[in-house]
């Protein structure tokens, strides 16, 4: 059974990034080897659960301290003027696919992805 997952984080929404965040730690648990990307409206919502004491920070500050985060999406980030803070956190960037994460590279690494 193949137990590689990439969890894609699209949608900004707190209460649905944190169901990400909530699977990615699930997964990681029970013996799976888990990346979260994060794309979309969604590479904001990591600026906004970076400050202490929001909703979610301390979930968020748990899968970023694994190194859970594989990657940002640069483009999405720039354009949701969420690189600066992206940058600072130091996550990852990525943009091989037009200023985009490629998924075809997940998939040909064996990962099963997952868009939420």
């Amino acid at each position: 059974m193949n137990r590689r997952r990439v969890l894609v984080a699209f949608n900004g929404d707190p209460m649905c990034f944190v169901h990400v965040l909530l699977n990615a730690l699930d997964m990681e648990e029970k013996g799976y080897e888990v990346k979260v990307v994060i794309e979309g409206s969604a590479t904001k919502t990591v600026n906004e659960l970076a400050a202490e004491g929001k909703p979610f920070s301390e979930l968020y500050s748990k899968v970023r301290a694994k190194g859970m985060i594989d990657c940002v999406c640069r483009a999405c980030a720039a354009k949701m003027g969420a690189l600066q803070g992206v940058e600072a956190q130091g996550l990852p960037l990525c943009d091989e696919m037009k200023g985009h994460p490629s998924l075809a590279k997940y998939m040909e690494q064996g990962y099963e992805v997952m868009t939420f």
